[in-house]
């Protein structure tokens, strides 16, 4: 992107550190919690990610927009980011699929971004001090202006995010994995009677709900906030727990309505903000994680079998609060070993903390799918 055409942009973060770029997206102030995420590919499936709402994210691959965007990439129905920050960008895409540069997405979705920063410098701090708000802005040029602005916004722990992202009505989903990008031999020869699933839409990403529709499943997404009676009276096979954005424990609702469903004895699948609402529902705590993980390299396992996932959280369950006459532990991020994956012992119920579907990313765990559709098969056939 041309300098001379460039617009100047500051960046604060709330302990007061300053970093001046150039402005690539919409003018304007934004404040969120900074986070970085790893990932070499797939930046518009972050940007459209609700997991990230709140949240304004860094990417350390250096390049970004070299692809531009298009429609069947979105995660959402735009971007659920507050901002994007890069060390360069192209703001001439070459892609044959691509529709549009990112830059002029992110100004028709109004979502300001900053580059021309050192984004290795700022990840380390990230990683040195942890995640912290933080504010971009085209307009507020003085940093001590905007420093004010981002020490007055909330912090993320004890956020309900969940409320900004979920569904505001029943809706269903039918459309599978493209057949171009189906990936999965057992998918592709799914043609059993089709499974009901109940989708709980903390912030659920697309390609999750089409890899259940591949699978042979029919989707109903409810709100976050839709009651146990409701979500039985679809009568169905199974339940999943999408995942979401901000702090689990402030999901009362979601935690409430999850406790009853364990009641029905139904399988349960949940995926990052899915699985800490689950292990909350079970008597499980949860804690904020120094800076998170998000990327697409994330191994994750237990006993001598590791998957390479893709991870985008802010929060962890405490091991320590699960009971063990109740709970085993299935997977464990082998980079720090926080908590990644549970199962009940005598409930058909589990969960990861990460995204099997990918988009982006690898598909090593695309197979918990699968063990969704055997689990509601098997009660199925047990009633």
């Amino acid at each position: 992107m041309p300098l001379f055409d460039a617009q100047a942009a500051l960046l604060v973060l709330a302990d007061g550190t300053v970093y001046r770029g150039w402005s690539f997206g919409a003018p304007g102030t934004t404040i969120g919690e900074v986070v970085f995420n790893t990932g070499m590919t797939g930046y518009q499936e972050v940007l459209t990610d609700p997991s990230y709402c709140g949240q304004i994210v860094t990417f350390t691959y250096p390049e970004l927009g070299n692809t531009g965007v298009n429609p069947e990439d979105e995660e959402s129905s735009g971007p659920q980011v507050r901002g994007a920050i890069a060390r360069n960008i192209a703001s001439r895409p070459s892609n044959w699929r691509s529709t549009q540069s990112l830059p002029d997405y992110l100004k028709q979705h109004n979502i300001p971004g900053i580059y021309g920063l050192d984004t290795r410098a700022l990840t380390r701090k990230i990683r040195q001090f942890g995640a912290m708000n933080g504010g971009i802005s085209t307009e507020i040029l003085d940093p001590s202006e905007l420093l004010a602005q981002v020490k007055a916004a909330p912090n993320m722990a004890g956020l309900n995010l969940v409320r900004e992202v979920t569904t505001r009505k029943m809706y269903e989903w039918s459309e599978p994995t493209t057949s171009v990008w189906e990936f999965s031999p057992t998918a592709q020869s799914a043609q059993e009677e089709r499974l009901t699933v109940v989708a709980i839409d903390f912030g659920v990403k697309r390609n999750i709900l089409r890899r259940l529709a591949s699978y042979g499943c029919r989707v109903i997404v409810v709100p976050a906030n839709t009651s146990s009676e409701e979500i039985l009276k679809y009568n169905p096979d199974g339940i999943f727990l999408s995942n979401g954005p901000g702090d689990p424990s402030a999901v009362t609702e979601g935690i409430e309505t999850t406790k009853a469903l364990l009641n029905s004895q139904k399988p349960v699948f949940g995926i990052c903000m899915g699985h800490q609402i689950l292990g909350l529902s079970l008597g499980a705590e949860t804690f904020k994680l120094k800076f998170g993980h998000r990327g697409l390299n994330q191994p994750a396992g237990l006993r001598q079998k590791v998957e390479i996932t893709s991870q985008n959280h802010s929060f962890a369950i405490d091991p320590n609060s699960l009971s063990d006459d109740e709970v085993e532990i299935t997977h464990l991020n082998l980079n720090d070993r926080t908590l990644a994956g549970l199962r009940h012992k005598s409930l058909p119920v589990f969960s990861v903390q990460y995204h099997p579907e990918a988009s982006p990313g690898p598909h090593d765990a695309d197979y918990l799918f699968e063990q969704f559709v055997q689990a509601m098969r098997k009660a199925g056939a047990k009633s």
